[in-house]
């Protein structure tokens, strides 16, 4: 297993085209699925967005990085297209509240599918969560290194403090990510 060092639990590259992280986190299993279902929330760590509560329900992802913490900061080249916003839809595949939230990150038939298991450990809930169907070594790059990062941010947003700046983290962390995937493809 390979794992990616800075900040948070780190991610594991499970398989080809797989990436899973685990955190475990404060409150319980109905809190922290109002952080992936409520989009007011969701907002404060990933992004907005509305979601029909059933299986074959839509997903929306609303992106606004440069919301996701106090300070402002120069957008890398590479994202320059997402400085006023990115946005996307999934359909959801699972819906077991307050358990298993998984759904297909983009359309058809190129979408890959993120799943968030909630397991409560005591007063806390270990977060699991997998992306798959991932394609090329830029892809699961960008996705694990963003996974990474909006994930040390809900983490902070629930132990009560400020989160980092999201492109300068972003950044290390893909960096990290670049050195991980070195030998593929």
């Amino acid at each position: 297993m390979r794992r990616a060092r800075t900040r948070g639990a780190p991610g594991t590259l499970t398989e080809q085209g797989t990436v899973r992280f685990e955190r475990l986190l404060p409150g319980s299993a109905e809190r922290l699925w109002a952080y992936l279902t409520d989009s007011e929330k969701r907002g404060q760590w990933l992004s907005t967005g509305a979601l029909e509560p059933w299986v074959g329900g839509r997903i929306e992802h609303v992106f606004r990085h440069a919301e996701l913490s106090p300070s402002l900061e120069p957008i890398p080249e590479r994202y320059q297209h997402m400085k006023d916003g990115h946005a996307f839809t999934g359909r959801i595949i699972r819906y077991e509240p307050p358990h298993v939230l998984a759904y297909t990150w983009g359309d058809e038939p190129d979408a890959s599918e993120v799943t968030f298991e909630l397991n409560p450990r005591g007063e806390d809930v270990l977060l699991v969560l997998t992306h798959r169907r991932l394609g090329a070594r830029r892809e699961r790059v960008s996705v694990a290194g963003g996974w990474h990062t909006h994930l040390s941010l809900l983490e902070d947003r629930l132990h009560g403090q400020q989160p980092p700046s999201f492109w300068s983290l972003h950044t290390a962390l893909e960096a990290e990510y670049e050195q991980l995937l070195a030998g593929e493809e």
